[in-house]
């Protein structure tokens, strides 16, 4: 069977510097119609231990996203409680 290739995104830094990013997985909340995205560097991505980063996005008219960061508590209890539950379901 033939390893899923996963989505990579470039990501510039503050100082327009850019990054190869890893897509762990895309999420929509119906109540308040946001989209969400966590990445991991690309360069992690095989490691046991990696960072992962989440941002909220929205599409553009060009399949272009726009990535915005992730500021109130809430939104950030809503993406940990999505990573962790998929983390156990990767475990199962």
């Amino acid at each position: 069977m033939a390893l899923e290739e996963k989505e990579r995104i470039i990501i510039p830094d503050e100082n327009g510097d850019e990054h190869l990013f890893e897509v762990l997985f895309t999420f929509d909340v119906d109540e308040t119609e946001q989209s969400y995205i966590a990445v991991v560097p690309a360069e992690q991505a095989e490691e046991e231990e990696v960072e992962v980063y989440a941002f909220r996005f929205e599409e553009q008219e060009n399949e272009d996203f726009t990535l915005f960061p992730i500021e109130s508590d809430d939104e950030w209890q809503m993406v940990e409680e999505m990573l962790n539950t998929l983390a156990e379901e990767e475990d199962a």
